[in-house]
This record gives structure tokens, sequence and C-alpha cells, in this order.
């Protein structure tokens, strides 16, 4: 009878060591949050409007640039090699500046990246605010957002265990 009563503390001591460090995940869709969001769809609306109002300058620009290589086509027989390369190069010069502007406006780095982020983050900041926040209410180790690839938003420092594998590797290469 001992043994089994030393058993059955034995496992209840085990199994509340084992409750007792488990960790608390949530699952987040963050895009959704940001949808609901009456200041978000303002700035969306802001984005879009801009948006268009630059394709549409951007369309007439090619649009210009169209009527030159038509007009250039229809004379061309008319020309001579001077004049034609003249023509070739402004057509090429334009289509270029063309180019530059709708980079400038929707590359990578443009105007409507910039004016996104003026307008978006500080709506995402809060959201990740509020993200935080709830966190440390309920006692969530870690958040995951599971609307796209930014996989974790949240999480407490004691769950990062990169400076433990990183000494691992210092251990193993000094031997």
């Amino acid at each position: 009878m001992n043994f089994f009563k030393l058993l059955a503390i034995s496992l209840i001591t085990l199994s509340t060591q084992f409750t007792s460090q488990a960790q608390k995940f949530a699952l987040v869709d963050v895009n959704r949050i940001l949808e609901n969001l009456e200041d978000y769809k303002k700035a969306q609306e802001e984005l879009d409007k801009i948006a268009a109002i630059w394709k549409q300058e951007i369309a007439v620009e090619y649009d210009k640039i169209k009527a030159m290589y038509n007009k250039y086509q229809a004379e061309q027989v008319l020309l001579t090699e001077d004049q034609k390369k003249q023509r070739e190069d402004e057509i090429m010069n334009r289509e270029k500046e063309a180019r530059k502007i709708q980079k400038d406006k929707f590359g990578d780095d443009g105007q409507l990246f910039k004016k996104r982020q003026d307008l978006v983050r500080p709506i995402q900041d809060k959201v990740l605010t509020a993200i935080q926040d709830y966190a440390a209410l309920k006692g969530y180790e870690a958040i995951f957002d599971t609307s796209g690839s930014a996989g974790i938003i949240f999480y407490t420092k004691e769950l990062d265990k990169t400076e433990d594998i990183l000494k691992k590797f210092k251990t193993v290469t000094k031997n």
C-alpha cells in the first residue's frame, strides 16, 4: 500500500510541475482586426483614391507616348536619319520618365508606400499594443498572426532561446 501511495503522490507532483510549466499560446488574425477598425478603413480608402489618381496620371503619360510613337510611325518615311534618331530618342526619354514616375509613386520605397506607412502604421501600432496588453492580462507567452507571413507578433523574452543555442555552438567549437 505504501508503494502505491508514494507512486500516486509522485505522479501528482510530476503532473503539477508539468502543468505549471505549460506555455500559453494564442492565435490572432490581425487582418480581420484591422478590417473591422473604422480608422483603418478610412486610411485604405484614402490610399485607394491617391493610387487611382496616380494611375490615371501615368496612364495619360503613356497615352501621350503612344501618340508620339504613332505620329513618328506615320511620318517616318518623310524624316531624315537624324530626325528619326531625334524622335526615337524623344520617345525613349519620355518612356524612361514615365517609368521613373511610376517607380517613384508605386515602387518598393515609393510615395504610396510612404503614405501607407504614415496612415496605417499608427493603427497597426495600436493593434499591437492591444495584443500585448491582452497577452499580459491573460498570461499568454506568445501570440501568432494567422493572417499572413508575420508569424509571431508577441512573445515573452523567456521563450527566446537564441542565446542558449549560441552558447551551445560556442562550446562545441571550443572542444
